[in-house]
C-alpha cells in the first residue's frame, strides 16, 4: 500500500513543536553576515495569521536555492516544524520546500489566505481620509494640497503596508495607520488649543490635519510595486520615507502654485522630524510637531500590543513573548 499523503495544516494553527505540511509565501530575504564572517539568510514566511523566521546557514543545504531562487512574494509549499523561540518569537525548522504548482489548487491552496489584509476596505479609509482633510483644513489651497497628493497616489495607498515588518504591516495597512494617526492628531490639536488659548500663534489645525495626513505619503516611493510583498526601492534605501515625502509634498506645491510658503516650510519640518529617535537628529520645534510625533508614536505602540494579544493563542495569563513588543503582555484579566 503506497503511503498515505500527509494532511496539509495552517501555519498560523501549529502548536510549538508540531510538525506540518502548509502553505506560506516568502515575505522576506535578508542577507546578512555574522561578526565571524558566516554567510546567512534571515527568511520570513507567512500566512494571513501569523509570521515565522527561518535562518539559512551558509553551511545549510538550503542555501544556494535560497540564493539563486527564492523570491519574496512567492507561494511555497514547507514541511517543517514549528517552534518558538524566546527571544527572537516563532520560528521554523525546514524539512523540505519547493514552489507552489497549479495542482496544488485541488488540496486548498488559496493566494489569498496567506496575505494579511486590512480588515477594514482600503476605498472606504481613503474615502475616510478625503472627508478628514475637507472638514479639518479650512484654507482653500493647503486642503487641496493635501487632496491632490492623495488622488494623485491613491493607487499605491490602497494595498500598501504602513511598514514591511513591524506595525500594519499587510495591504491596507498604510491608510488604516494614516487614518487612525489623523483622527488623533486633529482631536489632540482641539483639545490642547482650548487647553492653552494663550498660545501665539495659536494651534494650526489645518497644519496638524496636512501633517498627519501626509506623514507617511513617502511610503509611496520607498516601497515597490512588487506584490504581494512590496520591496524597498533604491530611492527608499538613499534617502528614507520622509525626505522623500518632503520632496513630493514640495514638488505638488510648486506645480499648485497657491501654497504659503511659510506654511510649507513648517508642514515640511514637520514631515522631516516625526518619529526622529529621541536625542539623535533634529526634533520638532513647534508644538505642532509634538502632536504629530506622539499621535503616530501612540498609534503604532498599541497596534503591537493589540496584535500579540489578539493573535496569542497559548494557555496561561500573558502572551509569549513578541520580539516586537519586547515583553510577555497580560492577556487574562477582569477589567
Amino acid at each position: 500500500m503506497p503511503p498515505s499523503k500527509p494532511v496539509l495544516s495552517r501555519l498560523s494553527e501549529l502548536n510549538p513543536g508540531q510538525p506540518g505540511d502548509f502553505f506560506a509565501i516568502l515575505q522576506d530575504r535578508v542577507r546578512g553576515v555574522t561578526r565571524e564572517g558566516r554567510p546567512y539568510f534571515h527568511c520570513r514566511f507567512g500566512d494571513a495569521r501569523r509570521t515565522v523566521s527561518l535562518m539559512v546557514w551558509s553551511d545549510d543545504r538550503w542555501y544556494a536555492l535560497t540564493e539563486n531562487e527564492w523570491r519574496p512574494g512567492q507561494f511555497y509549499k514547507l514541511r517543517a516544524v514549528y517552534t518558538e523561540h524566546e527571544r527572537y518569537g516563532p520560528q521554523i525548522e525546514l524539512v523540505n520546500l519547493r514552489p507552489v504548482k497549479d495542482a496544488d489548487t485541488a488540496d486548498g491552496f488559496d493566494p489569498s489566505a496567506l496575505v494579511e489584509m486590512s480588515p477594514l476596505e482600503p476605498t472606504f479609509l481613503l474615502g475616510e481620509l478625503r472627508s478628514l482633510a475637507e472638514k479639518a483644513i479650512a484654507h482653500e489651497a493647503h486642503r487641496g494640497l493635501v487632496l491632490d497628493l492623495l488622488d494623485r497616489h491613491a493607487e499605491e495607498l490602497l494595498r500598501l503596508p504602513a511598514s514591511r515588518d513591524r506595525a500594519y504591516p499587510y495591504r491596507g495597512g498604510l491608510l488604516e495607520h494614516t487614518l487612525a494617526v489623523t483622527t488623533i492628531a486633529v482631536d489632540l490639536a482641539q483639545r490642547y488649543g482650548l487647553r492653552f488659548p494663550k498660545l501665539t500663534p495659536p494651534l494650526n489645525r489645518d497644519l496638524v490635519c496636512a501633517a498627519a495626513i501626509l506623514h507617511d505619503i513617502g511610503r509611496v516611493v520607498e516601497l515597490g510595486d512588487e506584490s504581494p510583498v512590496p520591496s524597498i526601492t533604491v530611492p527608499g534605501r538613499l534617502a528614507g520615507p520622509h525626505v522623500l515625502g518632503r520632496d513630493l509634498i514640495r514638488d505638488a506645491a510648486r506645480e499648485r502654485g497657491d501654497i504659503d510658503p511659510e506654511w510649507l516650510a513648517l508642514l515640511e519640518h514637520l514631515i522631516l522630524t516625526n518619529n526622529t529617535d529621541r536625542g539623535h537628529g533634529k526634533g520638532p520645534i513647534i508644538p505642532e510637531g509634538l502632536i504629530l510625533q506622539h499621535a503616530d508614536e501612540l498609534d503604532l505602540e498599541l497596534s503591537l500590543f493589540a496584535r500579540c494579544l489578539e493573535r496569542d493563542a497559548g494557555p496561561g495569563p500573558f502572551t509569549d513573548r513578541d520580539p516586537l513588543v519586547g515583553r510577555r503582555l497580560l492577556k487574562r484579566r477582569k477589567a
